[in-house]
């Protein structure tokens, strides 16, 4: 059963990426980048089609040449999902993307060199309804906060964050998000948690360079978990080493256990033991590939024994408590039917799309989002 999550989140000016709100009271969104040659439009249309189907609200391209926003444009046109440009250093590259359509510039103002090119594209932003994210990197310092820091740290960040802010003040332009990431997780959370109460535009959560896909995941759910915890963060990624579908259900899966957003199955499952009446762990890795392709929200409970078992199925949508000679599967929170485990995988998934229809014929009072009210 879903119940709404107790965090109260930071309070932030809303911004429009395409059509995705991020800050405010907005859902917290989730992104990922693609890994793919941006030149090669056909691999990279792919991969955002992909990365859209796993829940993914934003995706970000990296337009490193002329050569490569032209082939941005060509993307922009074939996908639906909202896009954001990766630029460093040329401006004229951020001009192009602009006209080409994107929903975002991930730009830093004090990296473009002169006042006038600067103020071009912070003009072309404006003309074009573009938001700019301002991205701080432990690993990309300027040399002089370098000098003054002598190595990375929070204070550094936050630094030269407000020096790019204060370009954007002075142009008189506020849509644009901010983001502050390190790999070390103490200084990226020091940093958000700094500029948390400096400034009132969204931010972009993220462990930078996070590692592969176990270490990374867990880095990245403690740094992030931390921050999302004190109600910080507009939109997050996850940044692994892996396929980048994987940022986005590592995403989705972070924001359904703090309860901030809900898309998809729940899945609450024991680790099994000696006591289990079926095979708990072939069961829930087949039930995931199944229902990969639901989006509403549901917990599913698939518990080996009758110790947690009761007690969990009741509290979830569907649910299944392992018992001798025949499994108990609860509906609601009650009782509904048995089934013996030979069949319990096809049980459980025609139980849990019956669930999902039913629940589509009640009129629902929003889109399954659960936002924490201020």
């Amino acid at each position: 059963m879903l119940h709404p999550s107790p965090i109260v989140r930071r309070r932030s000016r809303r911004i429009m990426v395409g059509s995705v709100p991020v800050g405010g009271d907005a859902p917290i969104s989730v992104q990922s980048m693609t890994n793919t040659e941006t030149c090669d439009v056909a691999a990279t249309v792919a991969q955002i089609e992909a990365l859209t189907a796993a829940g993914a609200d934003i995706v970000r391209v990296s337009v490193p040449s002329m050569d490569a926003a032209q082939a941005f444009a060509a993307i922009r046109r074939q996908v639906r999902v909202p896009l954001v440009a990766d630029i460093h250093f040329d401006y004229r590259i951020a001009l192009a993307v602009a006209k080409g359509g994107v929903d975002c510039l991930r730009i830093n103002p004090g990296n473009i060199g002169r006042e006038d090119r600067v103020r071009a594209v912070i003009d072309a932003a404006r003309d074009h309804g573009v938001p700019i994210r301002i991205g701080v990197n432990a690993g990309s310092l300027e040399k002089e906060l370098q000098r003054k820091y002598r190595e990375p740290c929070a204070d550094a960040m936050v630094e030269s964050a407000l020096r790019h802010i204060d370009i954007l003040d002075r142009h008189d332009f506020q849509d644009f998000k901010v983001s502050l990431k390190a790999s070390d997780v103490f200084m990226t959370v020091e940093a958000y948690r700094k500029i948390a109460g400096q400034i009132e535009q969204p931010l972009h959560l993220g462990i930078t360079e996070a590692g592969g896909l176990r270490g990374g995941t867990v880095k990245s759910a403690i740094g992030l978990g931390m921050l999302l915890m004190d109600g910080i963060g507009d939109t997050i990624r996850v940044s692994l080493a892996a396929d980048p579908v994987e940022e986005v259900r590592v995403g989705w899966d972070m924001l359904k256990s703090l309860r901030l957003r809900a898309k998809g199955i729940n899945f609450v499952a024991c680790p099994s033991c000696s006591r289990q009446n079926f095979d708990v762990i072939a069961t829930v890795n087949e039930l995931e590939r199944r229902l990969g392709d639901v989006r509403e929200p549901l917990d599913v409970a698939i518990i080996g024994c009758y110790v947690n078992g009761p007690g969990e199925s009741r509290e979830a949508d569907v649910g299944v408590t392992g018992s001798a000679p025949r499994n108990l599967v609860f509906v609601g929170g009650e009782p509904h039917h048995k089934t013996d485990s030979t069949s319990l995988i096809d049980d459980i998934e025609r139980t849990v799309r019956a669930a999902l229809a039913e629940k589509a014929a009640v009129p629902a009072a929003g889109d399954g989002t659960l936002i924490a009210k201020a």
